[in-house]
C-alpha cells in the first residue's frame, strides 16, 4: 500500500487543462449518490451538495465502514491526480484508497488525511504500476468506538497529471550524530557541498561561542548517496556539553551533545524495552509502558481466534499446537522461528557478553520494568525467555512425522490491513510446514539458553538442552526441508535455500554448551569453519554462520584451534573497519545497493568490530564502533536518526499495525528506541515505488507507515541495536581503562561427576603494591562454588567474586597469593574463564 503526502488547501486543487479525462462519475454529487456504494451499516444522503453519512460507533477496523466507486480504469505508467473535499465531526483520520477490487486489495494510492470539522481539500498524485480496468476508489471510515459524521465532495481522479516528485527534507548540509559523541571518543561529521577544495569549519557551544575550528577534508562523490561530500574530524574536542553545533559552507548542523554516554545508557534499556510491547499472548500493562497498554493478543477471545490451539495449513499435519506467547515479528501479527531465533540469540549474547568482556556493564534484575522484574533473574533473560518458550512450542511432538523439527512460522491465513490491534485480529491462525532452517535456529538458541539459564532455572535449562539435541538430530535426518518462497500469503515467506550456515551456528552453540565430540567434529569438518564468512552486507537471519563464529571466539570453550577462530573475528573486524574508514559517511557497509533492513546489517557489522575490541583491547576497534553508530543517528544522506525518539529529527512512523499513529491519532507511534529498517534500493512497496523510483542508496528510504520495505520495525533489527548500544554505553565517556598489572593462573586440579576443585594464583606484575583485591570471573553455565580457602567468595548467577582476607590483602610487586575453592558441577564442560579481572581491570 502507498501513502502519499497531501496538500491541505482552503480551495479545491487546480491542475493543467491537459490532465486527461475525469475517471470519477458524479464526484460532485450533483446527481445524487449513484454510482457510489456503501457498506450496509451506512446510509448515504446528499446534504447541501455533499455526500454525508453517519458512521456508527463500535466498529473495529477501518474497512468495517466503506464508501466506494467501482470500475475505475488505470493505465500502467500513467500518473493520476486525486483530490477530494471532506469534513469530519468530530475530526477523524480516514483512509482514501485507489486499489484492486479483490483480494489482496493492493493499493496504488493509500492516503490517510486527518479530516477536520471545518473541512479541507486534500490532493495527491500517484503513478499506476498496472493496467487495470476495474480499480476501486474507496474511503474506509470504520474503526471508531464512538459515532461520528463524514461528508465528502468534489472527488476527482484525472490521468495525465505531472508525476509526483518526492524531495526529502534533508535539512542542513552538515550531517552529525544528533544524539551524542563520547567525550574521549572519535567525533566526525560529513558536509554536503559543491566545493572540491577544503572549507573552514567551526564548532560552537550552545551559546554560539566558538570552541574549535579547522578545515574539511574533501572526499569526492559518495557512491552510496551521489553527493559530493567533505569530512570533518573534531575528535580533539573533549569538553562535555549539550547543544553543540558545527558550521561549514554556510550551514549549521542540527544540535548534538558531547558527554559520558548517558543517552546510550538510556537507549540500551529502551531498545530492550521494545520487546515487551511486542509480546503476544499477554496484556501489556500500561503502568509499565505508559501509552502502550493493550489487551492480550491472540489468546482466543472473540473476534480473535488465538494461538492456544492452532491447526496446520491443510495437508501439513494432523495435530494442533499451543503456540501462544513469543514476540510478534514485525509490523504484522506473525511469529517466525528464523527471525525469532537470531533475535533471542542476540539478546542472550548481549547478556553473555557481560560475563566475558572487561568493559561490559551488568544487565541485572529490575532494569527493564517487566512483569517478571524482581524475580532474581536478569531482566534481559526474562525477556529472552518469553521468546524462547515460544520457540520450544514450535517443535513437532514426539510420535508425529518430523518429530523434533520446528515449524517455520505461524501467522494469519490472509494478510490483514493497517491499523489492527492484535486482540482484534479475526483471522484464522495456521502453522506452516517444518523447515531445516527453523529447526536449527531452535537447536542453536535452545543450546545457548541451556547454559545461560542454568544458574537461575535448572529445569528450564535442561528442557532447552533436550530440545536442542532433539532438534539437531532431526535436522541431520532432514537436511533439506526448505521453506517455500511461495508461502507468503498472510505473512513473510522467510525462505532460505542454503542452511549450511544454520548447521554451523547450531553446532557451535551445542559444542560450547555440551563439549560433545559430535558437534566438535562437525565444526572442524565444516567448510565454513575456516572460510571468510564476513559478508560486506553483514549477517542476518538468512546468514547466521557469524553467530556461531562470534560465540566460539568470545565464550569460553575448548575447541581445538580456538586461537584461529578468535583471529578470524579480528580479521572480519579489520575488513569492516577498512570499509568504515574509506566511507565518507563512516559506514561499515561495503555496498552501494542497500538491502532490506540495511540498518540492522550495518549494526551487525559493528557487532563484529566490537567483538574484536573485546578480544584484543585495541582501541581502533572500539573507536570504529563509536564512529560507525553516527550513521544510525544522523550522519547520513537524509540527515535523520533512524531510532524513534533519539535525535532532533528521527524515524517515528515505522510500519506497524498497532503503533499506527499516522493512521489513527488514538494509537501511539512506535516506542522510543525502535529502529527503522532503513534504505532499501529495491523499494518493493507501492509507496516507495511511487516516491523513490530511481533513488540512490541512502536515499531509498521514507518515514511512512505504508513503506514496509524501507520503514518496517522488526525484532531482529532491534536486537543488534540493543547489543551495540549496550557496548557503547559500556564505554562511559570514552576513557580506556588500562589492563591490570596482574597475572592470574586458574587451574582446575580435579573433577568428579558432581564437583571440581580449583586453585587460583594472582601475581602482582606492577611496580606498586596491590592493597586490597577483588577477583571476578564467570562460569560457563550452572557451576557453583561451595567450600573455599584463603578468600571470601560470593556468587551471583554465574559470576563469582573472590575477595581478600586480612592476611593476604596486600600483594607486593613481583609477589603472588594463592586461594582455592571447591565447586558443584553442572551438565556440560567447565572451561577456564577467558576473562578474570582484579579490581575491575583485566589480568593476563
Amino acid at each position: 500500500m502507498a501513502t502519499l503526502a497531501a496538500s491541505t488547501l482552503s480551495a479545491p486543487a487546480t491542475y493543467a487543462a491537459e490532465e486527461g479525462p475525469e475517471q470519477i462519475v458524479n464526484g460532485s454529487f450533483d446527481n445524487g449518490t449513484a454510482p457510489w456504494w456503501t457498506t450496509g451499516n451506512l446510509t448515504a444522503t446528499v446534504v447541501g451538495g455533499q455526500f454525508c453519512t453517519d458512521v456508527p460507533g463500535g466498529t473495529i477496523n477501518p474497512w468495517d465502514a466503506i464508501i466506494g466507486q467501482n470500475d475505475i480504469p488505470l493505465v500502467a505508467g500513467e500518473t493520476y491526480a486525486f483530490s477530494m473535499f471532506a469534513t469530519a465531526t468530530p475530526p477523524r483520520v480516514v483512509r482514501a484508497l485507489v486499489q484492486m477490487p479483490t483480494d489482496p486489495y493492493t493499493a496504488y494510492l493509500a492516503a490517510n488525511p486527518e479530516v477536520s470539522t471545518s473541512g479541507n481539500t486534500y490532493s495527491y498524485t500517484f503513478t499506476s504500476p498496472v493496467d487495470l480496468p476495474n480499480a476501486q476508489v474507496v474511503f474506509q471510515i470504520g474503526g471508531s468506538a464512538t459515532p461520528w459524521r463524514f461528508c465528502l465532495d468534489n472527488v476527482s481522479l484525472k490521468g495525465g497529471a505531472p508525476p509526483d516528485v518526492y524531495i526529502p527534507d534533508t535539512g542542513p548540509r552538515v550531517r552529525v550524530n544528533q544524539v551524542a559523541y563520547l567525550t574521549k571518543g572519535p567525533k566526525n561529521a560529513t558536509v554536503v557541498t559543491e566545493s572540491t577544495t577544503a572549507l573552514p569549519w567551526r564548532l560552537n557551544d550552545a551559546s554560539g561561542k566558538k570552541v574549535a575550528n579547522g578545515q574539511t577534508t574533501p572526499r569526492g562523490v559518495d557512491a552510496s548517496s551521489g553527493q559530493n561530500v567533505h569530512s570533518i574530524d573534531f575528535s580533539s574536542v573533549t569538553k562535555a556539553g549539550t547543544g553543540y553545533t558545527l558550521v561549514a559552507d554556510g550551514e549549521t548542523s542540527r544540535p548534538f551533545d558531547i558527554g559520558n554516554g548517558a543517552p546510550y545508557r538510556d537507549l540500551r534499556l529502551d531498545a530492550l524495552k521494545f520487546y515487551y510491547t511486542q509480546r503476544s499472548g499477554i496484556a501489556i500493562d500500561d503502568a509499565l509502558r505508559p501509552g502502550y497498554g493493550r489487551p492480550a493478543g491472540h489468546i482466543g477471545v472473540a473476534p480473535n481466534q488465538g494461538d492456544l490451539d492452532v491447526p496446520c495449513q491443510p495437508g501439513v499435519c494432523d495435530y494442533r499446537l499451543n503456540v501462544a506467547g513469543g514476540w510478534y515479528d514485525a509490523g504484522d501479527h506473525g511469529k517466525y522461528v528464523v527471525n525469532g531465533g537470531i533475535s533471542v540469540a542476540q539478546l542472550m549474547s548481549e547478556f553473555e557478553r557481560t560475563k566475558n568482556a572487561v568493559t561490559a556493564g551488568a544487565l541485572g534484575d529490575s532494569t527493564l520494568a517487566l512483569p517478571e522484574s524482581g524475580n532474581g533473574v536478569p531482566d534481559i533473560l526474562d525477556e529472552a525467555r518469553w521468546e524462547q518458550e515460544f520457540l520450544l512450542k514450535m517443535q513437532v511432538p514426539d510420535g508425529k512425522p518430523f518429530a523434533g523439527m520446528a515449524h517455520h512460522k505461524i501467522h494469519d491465513q490472509n494478510w490483514t490491513g493497517l491499523p489492527l490491534m492484535p486482540h482484534l485480529d479475526p483471522q484464522l491462525r495456521e502453522l506452516h510446514p517444518v523447515s531445516t532452517a527453523a529447526t536449527l535456529n531452535l537447536a542453536a538458541t535452545a543450546a545457548q539458553a541451556a547454559r545461560l539459564f542454568a544458574p537461575y532455572d535448572a529445569a528450564f535449562a535442561a528442557r532447552n538442552l533436550t530440545a536442542a539435541r532433539k532438534a539437531w538430530d532431526a535436522a541431520v535426518a532432514n537436511p533439506a526441508k526448505l521453506a517455500s518462497a511461495a508461502d507468503g500469503t498472510g505473512g513473510g515467506a522467510y525462505n532460505d535455500d542454503n542452511v549450511g550456515d544454520e548447521f554451523y551456528w547450531a553446532a557451535a552453540e551445542l559444542f560450547i554448551t555440551t563439549g560433545d565430540a559430535k558437534y566438535k567434529d562437525y565444526l572442524l569438518a565444516s567448510p565454513l569453519h575456516t572460510s571468510d564468512i564476513w559478508r560486506d552486507r553483514g549477517f542476518d537471519w538468512g546468514s547466521t554462520a557469524a553467530l556461531g563464529r562470534l560465540d566460539l571466539a568470545t565464550v569460553p570453550n575448548n575447541l581445538p584451534g580456538r586461537a584461529d577462530v578468535r583471529a578470524s573475528v579480528v580479521q572480519g573486524a579489520e575488513k569492516y573497519l577498512a570499509t568504515l574508514n574509506a566511507h565518507p559517511y563512516g559506514i561499515a557497509y561495503g555496498v552501494t545497493d542497500y538491502d532490506w533492513g540495511s540498518n540492522n546489517l550495518v549494526l551487525n557489522n559493528l557487532v563484529v568490530v566490537a567483538a574484536a575490541y573485546d578480544l584484543t583491547g585495541e582501541r581502533k576497534y572500539r573507536d570504529g564502533v563509536l564512529q560507525g553508530i553516527d550513521y544510525i543517528f544522523g550522519r547520513n544522506a537524509l540527515n535523520m536518526s533512524y531510532v524513534t525518539g533519539y535525535g532532533e529529527v528521527n524515524s517515528h512512523n515505522q510500519h506497524s499495525r498497532w503503533y499506527a499513529h499516522q493512521l489513527d491519532s488514538s494509537l501511539p507511534n512506535p516506542p522510543k528506541g525502535t529502529l527503522a529498517g532503513g534504505p532499501n534500493s529495491y523499494i518493493q512497496d507501492p509507496l516507495a515505488q511511487s516516491k523513490l523510483t530511481g533513488c540512490v542508496g541512502q536515499f531509498c528510504y521514507i518515514d511512512d507507515i505504508e513503506s514496509w520495505s524501507t520503514n518496517e520495525l522488526t525484532i531482529n533489527w532491534n536486537s543488534p541495536l540493543s547489543w551495540v548500544s549496550a557496548f557503547v554505553a559500556d564505554q562511559g565517556d570514552g576513557t580506556v581503562k588500562a589492563p591490570g598489572k596482574c597475572q592470574v593462573t586458574y587451574t582446575t586440579h580435579g573433577s568428579w561427576p558432581s564437583g571440581f576443585t580449583t586453585q587460583v594464583t594472582v601475581k602482582n606484575t606492577g611496580t606498586t603494591a596491590i592493597d586490597g583485591w577483588t577477583l571476578k570471573w564467570s562460569f560457563l553455565s550452572g557451576q557453583t562454588t561451595t567450600h573455599f580457602w584463603n578468600t571470601d567468595i560470593t556468587q551471583s548467577g554465574a559470576t563469582v567474586s573472590a575477595k581478600n582476607l586480612s592476611h593476604n590483602k596486600k600483594i607486593l610487586p613481583g609477589q603472588s597469593i594463592t586461594f582455592g575453592f571447591n565447586g558443584n558441577s553442572a551438565p556440560g564442560p567447565n572451561p577456564n574463564p577467558d576473562l578474570i579481572t582484579l579490581n575491575g581491570a583485566a589480568c593476563a
